[in-house]
């Protein structure tokens, strides 16, 4: 039997070094877990001299990447550079060298993920990935193994905590966008540039990885349709709030025959749905399946400990393998055919707030062209007036349409001489 089982790890940031953390302080627990002990053979950073939370033992660093990679006695590379190079490069060369890999990268794996898993397939190692989606949240795995007798129909989700931070305290605090951003950077629970996080992008790499599991079929993340917050404003939650909704990023993806339709948006939410109440930086994915009908994943999804927590529980699950010399099952295994679902075809109600002229037929125009676009009215709001600006703020909610109609609409009541301005447009998810 395995008696030391050795790790190398790329990377030693705020995570990485939660990992190497948890392996010291727990050791003994994990190699009664394991069967074997774990043994921190070598950690590759940038900058050696960076103070860091957990000092490593003396000799611990090392100088290149192949002093890990070409290591004999390394049998698992923890990958926990983030980005997509040098990272994809380290991952496969580990692989091709017949050693097994944990990591956290979401964006390696939403890109390159199939052929990943295929380069694992041959070699005979396993790629384990729990971290890259949600953080401690526990999805990729329940995927992967609990709901694998499932049909998954869909995938709702909120699983980006930056910006589930910022949305909260615009709802609760009646506060713009930037105002709460720059409090979220002043925390630390935003980068400097939040483009990835705010545009919708991080959600897209997620989603792209848990449909792809779900559904069997590879889903990249150029399939998924995604947008960002940043046009919200205070004025949306306060009549989100009256018409009976949160506003929430929302990560989607359904399978319908033979296509699945993936998008990241900001979305209205029914106040009484659990997707709904799940504020601050918590994650949570509700899965939709034949079988075990709708269950729900929540929790923290970032931070250094509960996102070593999935980094170390792969690193478990893979070294139990070892220390048993059991054969190693192909965990990912993509089946199916699939094509992607345009956005254009999706059907939801919207939501549509307006700055039009504050005068008598304006709504009348507006209906005309929705009317025209087979798009009816189910609710109209009007707001503040400004006197100033001879303008008033509208609100317009709709029964279902296609997303194609609702542009084509929007378009042309951008137009109408008595439209000011189209403010925000927010589809409705039931």
């Amino acid at each position: 039997m395995v008696k030391r089982i050795g790790i190398g790890l790329l990377g030693m940031g705020v995570v990485g070094g939660g990992v190497a953390r948890i392996i010291s302080e727990k050791s003994d627990l994990l190699e009664r877990q394991i069967g074997a002990k774990l043994d921190l053979r070598g950690v590759l950073v940038r900058n050696q001299n960076k103070p860091r939370s957990f000092q490593l033992p003396e000799g611990r660093f090392v100088d290149s990447s192949e002093s890990i990679l070409g290591d004999s006695n390394v049998d698992i590379v923890v990958e926990l550079m983030g980005g997509e190079e040098p990272a994809l490069s380290y991952i496969l060369k580990a692989v091709s060298n017949g050693k097994h890999v944990v990591t956290a990268n979401k964006e390696v794996m939403a890109k390159h993920g199939p052929a990943i898993f295929d380069a694992a397939r041959k070699r005979d190692v396993r790629v384990l990935f729990e971290a890259s989606v949600a953080g401690g949240t526990p999805i990729v795995s329940p995927l992967m193994r609990d709901l694998v007798s499932n049909d998954v129909k869909s995938i709702k989700a909120i699983i980006n905590g930056t910006t589930n931070y910022i949305l909260t305290r615009m709802a609760n605090e009646q506060a713009d966008y930037e105002e709460v951003l720059q409090a979220a950077q002043a925390l630390g629970y935003a980068e400097s540039d939040p483009t990835n996080d705010v545009e919708g992008i991080d959600a897209s790499y997620k989603l792209a990885i848990l449909s792809t599991l779900a559904f069997r079929a590879q889903v990249k993340n150029t399939d998924v349709h995604y947008e960002g917050i940043t046009r919200l404003t205070a004025q949306d939650f306060l009549y989100s709030d009256e018409l009976g909704y949160s506003i929430k990023l929302l990560a989607i993806s359904t399978r319908v025959d033979s296509q699945v339709q993936a998008r990241v948006h900001p979305a209205l939410v029914d106040k009484n749905q659990m997707l709904a109440k799940v504020d601050g930086v918590l994650n949570a994915v509700e899965v939709e399946t034949d079988l075990a009908s709708s269950v729900m994943f929540y929790g923290p999804g970032a931070g250094e400990m509960p996102t070593a927590s999935a980094v170390v529980a792969d690193i478990v699950n893979i070294g139990r393998n070892i220390a048993g010399n059991a054969a190693f099952l192909d965990p990912v295994r993509l089946s199916e055919q699939i094509t992607v679902q345009p956005m254009s075809e999706l059907i939801s109600e919207y939501y549509l707030r307006l700055e039009a002229k504050d005068q008598p037929g304006v709504l009348a125009k507006i209906a005309s062209v929705l009317a025209g676009n087979g798009i009816s009215i189910s609710s109209f709001l009007q707001k503040g007036s400004n006197q100033q600006k001879g303008t008033a703020e509208m609100v317009i909610m709709t029964h279902e349409a296609r997303e194609e109609a609702i542009q084509k609409a929007l378009d042309s009541i951008s137009n109408l001489d008595v439209v000011a301005n189209i403010a925000n447009m927010i589809r409705v998810v039931k």
